[in-house]
């Protein structure tokens, strides 16, 4: 990245061969600006959007990140204003003949010393939260929960002070689809595994209205909870399985909505005691298990706060600890690059047979990754899905990919994993809770509220206005990289040493502060009856 800039007019491109720089000044800067390198603005150009640094012919290529990023409707001329009207988008990369598993970088040091303070789980996970969870198999029993949710959080969970919190894993799936169909396979496993994720510690709970098409059995069937529970099984022998806690409303025991209450209370109770008797140990930074994902980005995303958690995540990678990113429509474009950087030819397959399986999936609705920019992102300087995308890639930095999971499934190797999932905020933190991730990472350049209850989720901005504004929902403010106060290197380290904290309990996210979350949504490419 190379950077033009004095006391007023900054502009900043990311690589020496491209035609477009973005500029960095709050508010943009007007026709008639003259930068250092003697380019004059011919028309006013808006914070992060795209000015033109040399004549580009009509039909000719624009380059960003050194990537064609759109074809000139009409010739532009330097200090022009690019944005997307100017543009015709190229075609997608085709998914053959792609470079697999060709870039072998050398190896990096490992990076040992660092720990944090979580709760080790008996499967062996560990969680960064002590929380209660309490799994729905259907929509219908939603209010019922929340209400019994909110009695035990008045009532119980004062007595119970090392337990952080208890959630309802509420839905909007169950029942009224297609439970045979061979998609279904993915909301199903998604829920199944956001219930074991490792912030609620093993325990396991579910509420179930009893004729719904997800019942408690499909949904967690024996041998999904992963070890012996003596608690509720009177053979403790090698084929003993425990016994699923439900609380079925339909149940001929309850009388009245206060008796489907105090059954869900009383359930929760045990589960509450034996959480609170959880403590946090002193763990390798290897047990992170993080997730990194981007919304309401702009074009500032590509050039801050994305490169500062690629940074990051090769520091966790050198930790020995898991980090996903995700995606699909956002990283299509960019695919040479992840095939490349495949461990294996068998891992770079695996990429290959997502992104085939999610262009299906477009194509079935009849649309293509275009679709997935907002008017926010092109209001922000992005001006099509390919140059979001370059700006996505990077928050995976540059260590090899190790494996690949499908929507819904959990992971379980180290290293640097893409977790295939729709760009969705909402769908996509759904998918990476499923994957078992204890602590979220989500850059923004518009800005949202954007949070999850079952995990912590550190906010990045990419602009020092947006920190500014947002001062207290924003965690940490990688706008200083643009303006020089700091280094790439010096916020991915900021980041790192906040996820130890974080994860440790010594601090709390603003999203937590606030208790802001954003409903679970399960991916349901299944028909809906």
């Amino acid at each position: 990245m190379t950077e033009t800039r004095s006391l007023s007019p900054l502009c900043i491109s990311m690589d020496d061969r491209d035609n477009v720089a973005i500029v960095a000044n709050d508010g943009g800067l007007p026709a008639g600006t003259v930068f250092p390198s003697g380019l004059t603005l011919v028309d006013k150009v808006p914070q992060a959007h795209k000015v033109a640094l040399v004549d580009i012919p009509e039909g000719g290529e624009v380059r960003r990140y050194n990537v064609v990023i759109g074809y000139a409707l009409k010739a532009i001329a330097a200090g022009s204003w690019v944005h997307e009207r100017l543009l015709k988008m190229p075609a997608a990369r085709e998914l053959t003949g792609l470079p697999i598993a060709t870039v072998k970088p050398e190896p990096q040091p490992p990076l040992e010393g660092y720990t944090f303070e979580g709760y080790r789980n008996p499967d062996g996970s560990v969680g960064s939260r002590n929380i209660l969870a309490i799994t729905q198999t259907v929509q219908c029993v939603a209010g019922v929960t929340e209400f019994a949710v909110q009695r035990i959080k008045s009532e119980l969970l004062p007595k119970y002070p090392h337990v952080d919190d208890v959630v309802a894993l509420e839905h909007g799936y169950g029942c009224g689809v297609a439970i045979d169909a061979p998609d279904a396979i993915i909301p199903i496993r998604t829920l199944r595994n956001i219930s074991l994720n490792p912030n609620f510690g093993g325990e396991v709970m579910v509420v179930s209205l009893g004729c719904e098409k997800l019942q408690p059995e499909r949904l967690m069937p024996p041998g999904t909870i992963p070890l012996i529970d003596e608690r509720n099984v009177a053979d403790v022998g090698d084929n003993a399985e425990s016994q699923l806690d439900v609380v079925c409303l339909q149940d001929d025991a309850h009388v009245g909505f206060m008796s489907m209450v105090d059954s869900i209370m009383r359930q929760a109770e045990e589960h509450l005691e034996r959480l609170n008797a959880r403590r946090r140990e002193t763990v390798p930074a290897s047990e992170l298990v993080v997730g990194v994902q981007c919304g309401g980005s702009d074009a500032f995303s590509g050039v801050t706060a994305n490169p500062a958690v690629g940074f990051c995540t090769d520091l966790l990678v050198r930790a020995g600890a898991t980090v996903m990113f995700s995606e699909v429509t956002e990283v299509r474009d960019g695919i040479d690059q992840l095939t490349s950087r495949a461990t294996t030819p068998e891992v770079a397959e695996a990429m290959i047979r997502e992104m085939a399986w999610y262009d299906a999936y477009l194509d079935k609705g009849r649309v293509d990754r275009s679709a997935n920019t907002t008017p926010g992102n092109k209001k922000g300087g992005l001006s099509n899905i390919v140059e979001k995308a370059m700006g996505s890639i990077v928050k995976s930095g540059k260590s090899p990919i190790s494996g690949v999971i499908a929507p819904g499934e959990k992971v379980r190797q180290k290293g640097l994993i893409y977790a295939a999932t729709p760009a969705s905020d909402f769908i996509c933190g759904t998918l990476q809770l499923a994957a078992g991730i204890n602590l979220h990472v989500f850059t923004t350049g518009r800005g949202t509220p954007y949070g999850l209850a079952e995990v912590p989720v550190i906010k990045v901005a990419t602009r020092s206005d947006l920190a500014r504004r947002w001062h207290d929902l924003m965690d940490i403010n990688a706008g200083t990289i643009a303006t020089g106060e700091k280094t790439i290197a010096d916020v991915g380290w900021e980041m790192f040493h906040l996820m130890l904290d974080v994860a440790s309990g010594r601090k709390k996210t603003w999203a937590e502060h606030w208790k802001l979350h954003n409903a679970l949504v399960l991916f349901n490419p299944a028909p809906v009856t």
